[in-house]
């Protein structure tokens, strides 16, 4: 595989080096508006080959990508302890925008890391002009992963057992799908040892997992990297795995043409289908919620 990513900080330089770890991509291209810091990244990771996978590993502009069957956009700063996401969004729009327009006419799949991710995959989707199947963000993926890791940590189980989707926004308006969650086939509120008072304490926890991250080391990096690199094997060898990424839904309640979180089958030609998940009451109106947040957030930058 052929991959490009662009924006070499924390983010963008984690996700190169999750995909040369796994030995997904033969040809690395990435590229950072510090084209020395680009140059410096690609020399540094070409230096491991001997202890991986054979993989050229290039810093080139981003019109050089255009051949790659995926490129990851990990450009923009990052968040600032105390932030929101949603506070990144008039800094980081603007720059996807303007890589957006120079994507036009791409031919592979295009994924956003950025944050605020789901507001940028929008807007990463109207400056590309590509099929909305071919623009999708990391979305929840992450969400969802530490909240299997957490459920899984407090019943002594692999959090591969555990089958509970985070939805709607990568953010503060998430929802934790606890009513259909499942351990190894088990409903998770019939599991042995399973409190639903755990429920809120854990949901908070994982919304705001990256503010106590960033609070700590300034940055989110190595998890979303590992999260990014998956989500390309899986979409790039067309396993049509069900995942929580973000792209554009026509509908989510009342709200229409948003981009958010929820379960899709994704493949080599992008997310090809979705699924209506199962929510109880107070979850979907949730979903609902976290929609018009994110409109709300889209609106802002529209125009």
């Amino acid at each position: 595989m052929r991959i490009g990513v662009i924006g070499m900080g924390w983010v963008g330089s984690s996700v190169a080096m999750a995909l040369l770890t796994r030995g997904d991509a033969r040809e690395l291209l990435v590229h950072d508006i510090r084209t020395a810091v680009a140059e410096g990244e690609a020399m540094d990771m070409s230096h491991g080959a001997p202890f991986l996978r054979t993989a050229s590993v290039r810093a080139v502009p981003v019109r050089e990508m255009r051949a790659c069957d995926a490129i990851v956009i990990a450009a923009g700063r990052n968040g600032k302890p105390g932030e929101s996401r949603l506070d990144l969004l008039r800094d980081n729009a603007s720059l996807v925008r303007a890589i957006g327009e120079e994507l036009r006419g791409y031919g592979g799949l295009l994924v956003m890391v950025t944050n605020p991710v789901d507001v940028l995959t929008h807007v990463l989707l109207e400056a590309s002009e590509l099929p909305p199947s071919r623009v999708l963000g990391t979305g929840t993926l992450l969400d969802t992963a530490r909240m299997r890791h957490m459920v899984g940590t407090a019943l002594s189980v692999a959090p591969q057992s555990v089958h509970l989707n985070v939805l709607g926004e990568h953010g503060d308006s998430q929802v934790a799908a606890f009513s259909s969650a499942r351990v190894g086939g088990v409903p998770l509120r019939a599991f042995p040892g399973w409190q639903r008072e755990q429920e809120g304490q854990l949901a908070d926890r994982v919304r705001f997992a990256a503010r106590e991250i960033i609070a700590r080391k300034g940055a989110t990096n190595h998890a979303i990297g590992l999260a990014t690199a998956y989500l390309l094997k899986w979409a790039l060898g067309d396993e049509r795995r069900v995942l929580t990424v973000s792209r554009l839904q026509p509908r989510v309640g009342s709200v229409q043409d948003v981009c958010i979180s929820l379960p899709a089958i994704v493949g080599r030609d992008g997310v090809l289908d979705v699924l209506d998940p199962e929510l109880d009451e107070s979850e979907r109106a949730a979903l609902a919620h976290s929609a018009e947040v994110l409109q709300a957030a889209k609106a802002s930058v529209s125009g």
